[in-house]
């Protein structure tokens, strides 16, 4: 009894004096955690695979991965979880982020290099069924969840997202969208552990039988706004790895956390960020499935017979057609006509791209149209856009 009593004595000082003498020691300790983040980055990246609704694509039309999010620590299993319901399909992913958590975003770069995919820095425009629709069934029947167009016009790629994005084969960005870097903000947090402890005297000796923690408490952070060298090596190992220039590396460190670097197209070319100048249609233009080999990210999904053939579509077992009949008109086009478009980004203003949209069926008034245009423009700087046809 005595025996009993005394260990149970020894085991209660011990949890007391481990308390007051971890908590000493632990009050420095620290955590860090890297993180290029700006306030109120919005809701978590969120993948969805999403099939091209351009007319006259089906039954065969390219699909992609659209990514658009902030990008957190659970992100990289969120990916995870949609390329095994792919089924080893390689499809393109066209991303959409403000930026988020360091870490994460090398493990998703090194996710989607494993995966050989290609990936552009684009929004998606649904149709029909949006990803926060609860029980949408507009789709239902159509051979994919969701439908929608890739473009480029204003979407970004900044902060993390980045290094994300250098994980990609094919890497494209494009005139109209945006990729910016900037210093790595790292957290410093400080926390104060108290262990328990279970012994036992052996011959005079404790003998440790368990370890544990009871209570975690937060002691206070702080956060440093210049790269220390650890991260700064694991960084430009990562980059080499990806087969990127370390002149993105170079930008990082010299934008302040608190601004955006945004590399101009030419510059991201020269330091491997992106492969071509080329923008998100390269990967997602309906026209890629009417190439030969089709690329992965064509699937065909029969018509269902209930469902009439567009005009014009050649039908295999169609009856042929008897002679001395003459075929149907083709649907009429309007002719064409020329408007000078101004961009709406808000983050361009007030030196916004602008380009003249031409639309419709080319006639013999046509070039007089495009005269008059050119000449109530004025300015013969806004000539050299016609490269945007």
């Amino acid at each position: 009894m005595h025996s009993q009593a005394w260990w149970s004595l020894g085991l209660i000082c011990l949890v007391s004096l481990l308390a007051m003498g971890h908590a000493a020691f632990a009050a420095d300790a620290k955590k860090s955690t890297p993180e290029k983040s700006t306030p109120d980055l919005g809701p978590t990246m969120r993948f969805v695979v999403v099939r091209s609704s351009a007319p006259g694509c089906e039954p065969n039309c390219p699909e992609w991965i659209s990514a658009e999010g902030t990008i957190e620590a659970g992100t990289p299993a969120l990916l995870k979880r949609t390329l095994k319901a792919l089924g080893g399909r390689k499809l393109p992913i066209v991303v959409d982020s403000p930026g988020g958590n360091v870490e994460a975003a090398l493990t998703l770069g090194r996710l989607i290099r494993k995966n050989k995919l290609d990936i552009a820095v684009g929004k998606t425009r649904f149709a029909g069924c949006l990803p926060d629709m609860k029980n949408c069934k507009e789709n239902d029947g159509k051979g994919a969840r969701y439908f929608g167009d890739a473009y480029g016009n204003g979407a970004i790629c900044n902060s993390a997202c980045p290094l994300m994005f250098s994980g990609g084969i094919r890497r494209v960005v494009g005139e109209w969208a945006f990729l910016g870097v900037h210093q790595i903000t790292t957290t410093y947090i400080r926390t104060k552990l108290l262990y328990r402890t279970t012994y036992r005297m052996v011959k005079g000796k404790k003998k440790i039988l368990s370890t544990r923690v009871v209570s975690r408490k937060n002691a206070g952070s702080y956060k440093t706004y210049e790269m220390n060298k650890p991260l700064e090596r694991k960084l430009a190992a990562y980059l080499k790895e990806m087969g990127v220039g370390l002149g993105v590396l170079e930008t990082m460190k010299s934008t302040p956390a608190s601004s955006i670097q945004q590399l101009v197209p030419y510059d991201m070319l020269q330091m491997n960020l992106v492969t071509s100048l080329d923008a998100v249609d390269l990967l997602t233009a309906p026209t890629l499935c009417k190439s030969d080999p089709l690329p992965a990210s064509c699937r065909e999904v029969p018509v269902p017979a209930n469902i009439a053939k567009p005009a014009g579509e050649v039908v295999a077992n169609a009856e042929p057609v008897p002679s001395g009949l003459e075929t149907p008109p083709a649907q009429e086009v309007a002719d064409m006509r020329f408007v000078l478009v101004r961009g709406t980004n808000p983050l361009c203003n007030p030196n916004c791209p602008e380009w003249i949209s031409a639309e419709g069926a080319i006639t013999a008034d046509t070039p007089e149209k495009l005269r008059q245009l050119l000449d109530s423009v004025g300015d013969p700087a806004h000539r050299h856009q016609l490269a945007g046809w």
